[in-house]
């Protein structure tokens, strides 16, 4: 009897585990996609001023990530010394820097539900750079769920409600100059992930390590930048007479750095295939929870975009999720002959 609640007792723990990391990734990225829509989009103060400074949103993301990721290598006595040639991380860095300013700036001509359901064709960018970069092959099918997502994609930013309106252009939605932004956003972005792959595969690397130099060259970097363009002393004025902004930067770093190791967990815990299911359904919810949060309203044709985008991540996820299956269970065995005995002085 004791092998049957060992069992039990190992599903009981994996129902756990599930539980913590879906939790742990819905709330904090949806609470990410929140805080990010309402700093760039809703004004602050009774002069209804907006924060118009996202590489300050970069520079505090970054620096609270790479503190963490500092503590965690030391809390868990590995080494500082980056793996890797210093030039690799800074590479990703700058990639990084772009895809999350794309980000920030698009929200200011496209809403949140628009954005996120154009991150769905991450895949497209990421098939591209991983053809180029690691050559990788990929099958039919995967190409077929990439073209059913842009169309999705598609419909969904070119038929926007009559009444949802952009705060920097008062009027409807910049949808060129939002969508160009967002083109920047997914090509940088496939570009860094398919890049980390790559790093993660050449280098025997701590994903604590490529974090940590990734994000500190990205806080010198962002720095820079924020020097450059005049912006730090502005952002700095803004979250001074706005308390209410510093305390919604101040969690939306929080939130970004918690994600990250809810993600690593997750990926680490349950495989990428399980990951991916998440992440879509987490989208949805942002979706969702960003149109009543902020009353945007949905077409129909942006509905229907959104079963198409969704119904073919998910179908992706589960044949994926079938054919691995299939390739754990073994081949079947050939049936056993029956033996025969000879009879004696034959």
């Amino acid at each position: 009897m004791a092998e049957p609640e060992t069992v039990n007792g190992v599903k009981e723990n994996k129902l756990w585990k599930g539980v913590f990391a879906v939790s742990g990734i819905m709330s904090t990225l949806v609470i990410y996609g929140v805080l990010q829509e309402k700093i760039m989009r809703v004004p602050y103060g009774l002069n209804k001023e907006f924060f118009k400074y996202s590489l300050f949103l970069v520079f505090c993301n970054r620096l609270t990530t790479s503190a963490v990721s500092a503590c965690a290598l030391l809390a868990s006595k590995k080494v500082l010394d980056p793996v890797a040639p210093v030039y690799k991380y800074c590479l990703i860095s700058v990639t990084n820097i772009l895809t999350t300013t794309c980000q920030y700036e698009a929200l200011k001509y496209v809403s949140f539900p628009v954005q996120t359901l154009a991150k769905c064709a991450k895949m497209i960018p990421v098939m591209v750079w991983g053809t180029l970069i690691m050559q990788k092959k990929y099958k039919g099918f995967d190409y077929l769920v990439a073209f059913l997502v842009t169309l999705g994609c598609s419909v969904f930013i070119l038929f926007p409600a009559g009444d949802d309106i952009s705060p920097y252009n008062k009027g409807r939605e910049n949808t060129v100059w939002g969508v160009s932004l967002m083109a920047g956003y997914l090509g940088f972005d496939g570009f860094t992930s398919t890049f980390q792959d790559k790093l993660f595969k050449g280098y025997n690397m701590e994903i604590h390590n490529q974090i940590f130099y990734t994000t500190l060259c990205s806080c010198v970097l962002s720095f820079t930048g924020l020097i450059l363009q005049g912006h730090l002393l502005l952002a700095v004025d803004f979250v001074s007479r706005h308390r209410d902004c510093l305390v919604d930067i101040a969690l939306l770093s929080t939130v970004a750095t918690a994600s990250q190791f809810f993600i690593s967990y997750t990926i680490r815990t349950f495989g990428a295939l399980t990951f991916a299911a998440i992440m879509t359904t987490r989208q949805l919810a942002s979706i969702m929870l960003s149109c009543i949060w902020f009353s945007h309203p949905l077409s129909w044709e942006q509905c229907i975009g959104s079963v198409i985008v969704f119904g073919s991540l998910y179908a992706k996820n589960l044949l994926n999720n079938n054919n691995k299956k299939s390739e754990k269970q073994p081949p079947p065995q050939p049936p056993e002959l029956p033996q025969y005995e000879k009879p004696e002085g034959s």
